[in-house]
């Protein structure tokens, strides 16, 4: 698998419980990809808060202890925004192919959310292959994405 993110890096990925089980498969797939992966948990479907979870996925991408990451919830809302408190974080919802690709190319997403209970799991996979694949294009867009932080 070629990845454009650092592959020597763990992946990191964290879900609330909405997510827990797209989490499990998803770490899973990755793995038998022969990526490493950091899972910061729900360890399970019982209830939890996602600030919990994102909180530390977003700490391990910044700090470069991850090379990229994944959260589910949900909607993918209340993770998204978790991480986007984060300076060194570009996380982006994500529920189709072309936006995952499109956050990757245009805004150098370092996190992607996914909505779990909106997308099939199928669906799911695929945006992270295209998340995962998917280079910054730089240029116009590199000038924009330097403005986002605070």
């Amino acid at each position: 698998m070629n990845s454009i993110f650092d592959p020597t890096l763990p992946v990191a990925i964290g879900s609330d419980h909405a997510g827990f089980e797209y989490k499990s498969a998803v770490v899973a797939w990755l793995r038998e990809k022969g990526c490493l992966v950091t899972d910061y948990g729900a360890p399970s479907a019982a209830s939890v808060d996602y600030p919990d979870f994102a909180h530390p996925v977003a700490k391990a991408v910044e700090d470069r202890t991850c090379g990229w990451g994944i959260l589910f919830c949900g909607s993918a809302n209340g993770v998204a925004m978790t991480a986007n408190k984060h300076q060194g974080i570009r996380a982006g919802l994500c529920w189709e192919n072309d936006v995952a690709v499109l956050v990757r190319r245009h805004n150098n997403a370092n996190i992607i959310c996914i909505p779990a209970r909106f997308v099939a799991l199928s669906l799911a996979l695929e945006m992270i292959t295209h998340f995962m694949e998917t280079p910054f294009e730089g240029g116009r867009h590199a000038d924009r994405v330097n403005k986002i932080s605070c």
